[in-house]
């Protein structure tokens, strides 16, 4: 039988943006928190965990090499079987849709004396990989798949690393945290260098979990750890699901929002920064826990004016660059992204598709090979608009429906539950 999609409607507010809203549990800090845990010795226990299709992918993958995980409403309990613990798989490994499944846990893969083979659905079989493969078979595992292992199925043959020194040049997060996991089964050190900070959740989760190795201004190193530690904790609520209420209220007349418990880690709040330029009225109070700077997002209705986001400051907003372009379709003057290409290569080409889509809500924007011109004005007028099977796209228009004259209907939400299962359901009660 044909499988079907799910279309929705997205009606303009008729209200203002008002009340106290808590993200849910942060996706990347979700997936680095099961995988380390895994590799512990002892129970951790996790709590407010992103129940999302792409961390339960994780989990489940983590089961399959034999690591008992019990997953609770909001919390996983992990019995964590040590570096050495991990049982090869009867089966392969499938990711569905989450690149930060299959490139982590290849790194983890690559240091396990056995063969494993990683795969994923349609689109992520589509998604670069060399950036991964290429420096793990660096250190010594033999890696192979389509294109010379530049896509996924990745057949991993690990066995004894030997560490490395790699310039990541392009500021990801995914590459890093593959090449720290493997770092910890590497002989000698693993020094993976940036010249533009990536987000550091796993650093931030290796001294958390006392593994071996250190930071330095512009470097991490690791060693070869004896033994990680568990413990429990709670992950802090996602700011890259924030983003998008953020914007709705601050385009939002009468509006007045407070985000709570949200991870204010800096490497994440790029896009409060570059709206606080455009104008908006956002005020941000940190408190610390256990791992991660937390807090609460004050943020009130506002009237934007274009900008430049390019540089240093992408890496820091990757994630929300999609609704980053609806808050610039109706701030005044021109928006320009550049140094995005990154955006190309996720679940789908993102510059493409929303510039395509708020084409087609009467947006006038300019396509550029690494981001966009946005020629903004005071409204969106609506329309139809397609996912393309992407998460963040989806959920970008919708807030844009929010903000239009007349609706903006969706094709193909389903791809939501990736990240956010309850979005559609949380974006109504703070619009009702």
């Amino acid at each position: 039988m044909a499988s079907t999609t799910m279309n929705q409607l997205i009606k303009p507010l008729e209200a203002g943006i008002r009340g106290v809203y808590t993200p849910p549990g942060d996706k990347s800090i979700s997936h680095r928190a099961a995988m380390i845990a895994a590799l512990a010795k002892g129970i951790s226990r996790v709590t407010n965990f992103l129940m999302a299709e792409d961390c339960l992918n994780t989990v489940q993958v983590l089961q399959a090499l034999g690591v008992p995980i019990r997953v609770g409403k909001n919390d996983i309990e992990v019995r964590g079987v040590g570096l050495t613990g991990l049982k090869p798989s009867e089966k392969e490994l499938y990711c569905g849709n989450s690149g930060t499944t299959l490139r982590l846990m290849a790194g983890i893969l690559a240091g396990q004396p056995f063969e494993s083979i990683l795969t994923g659905d349609a689109s992520l079989s589509k998604r670069p990989m060399k950036r991964i493969t290429d420096p793990l078979r660096d250190m010594g595992a033999e890696i192979s798949g389509p294109d010379n292992g530049n896509y996924p199925p990745l057949h991993i043959k690990g066995g004894k690393l030997q560490g490395i020194y790699v310039d990541n040049k392009l500021s990801s997060a995914q590459v890093k945290s593959a090449l720290m996991l493997a770092g910890l089964y590497a002989q000698g050190e693993t020094v993976i260098r940036e010249s533009v900070p990536s987000r550091d959740h796993t650093e931030n989760l290796f001294k958390f979990f006392q593994a071996d190795f250190e930071r330095t201004e512009d470097s991490v190193i690791v060693r070869p750890s004896k033994k990680l530690v568990g413990l429990d904790f709670r992950i802090p609520s996602d700011p890259s699901s924030a983003a998008f209420f953020v914007v709705a209220a601050i385009h939002s007349e009468d509006s007045f929002l407070t985000v709570k418990d949200t991870c204010l880690n800096p490497t994440r709040t790029g896009f409060l920064e570059v709206l606080k330029r455009m104008g908006a009225k956002i005020e941000v109070k940190v408190n610390e826990s256990d791992f991660e700077p937390v807090g609460e997002i004050k943020c009130f209705t506002s009237f934007l004016r274009g900008t430049t986001i390019s540089g240093r400051m992408i890496p820091r907003l990757i994630d929300e660059l999609p609704i980053l372009m609806v808050a610039a379709a109706m701030a005044s003057g021109e928006t320009v992204s550049r140094g995005a290409q990154e955006l190309r290569v996720k679940e789908t080409d993102r510059i493409k598709a929303m510039c395509d889509n708020l084409k087609a809500l009467g947006v006038q924007v300019t396509e550029k090979e690494d981001g966009c011109i946005i020629h903004g004005k005071a409204f969106i007028r609506g329309g139809k608009v397609k996912s393309y099977g992407d998460h963040r796209t989806a959920m970008s228009m919708a807030v844009a429906g929010l903000l239009s004259q007349e609706g903006v209907e969706i094709e193909d939400v389903d791809c939501v539950a990736t990240s956010y299962p309850g979005f559609f359901e949380d974006l109504a009660a703070l619009s009702a």
